[in-house]
């Protein structure tokens, strides 16, 4: 009897996170990926990944000296 409420319980909370997805506002793919081109396009200037970075020293992904002193 126990086993038979936890699954009543298990597919109540499934059903309940179904319906919160269900009621989500959407928006049609080729809509997101617009705003995407238009967000990256806008902010192109601004990523270190495609323009570089203007020292080493602000380069968090240089690599670390391979000599340490204790």
């Amino acid at each position: 009897m126990d086993i038979m409420a936890s699954n009543l319980q298990q597919q109540r909370a499934i059903v309940e996170q179904l319906r919160r997805e269900a009621a989500l506002q959407r928006m049609p793919v080729s809509q997101a990926c617009a705003d995407i081109i238009k967000y990256v396009t806008e902010h192109d200037q601004e990523d270190c990944l495609l323009n570089g970075f203007s020292s080493q020293k602000v380069n968090p992904f240089r690599e670390k000296s391979s000599c340490t002193i204790l």
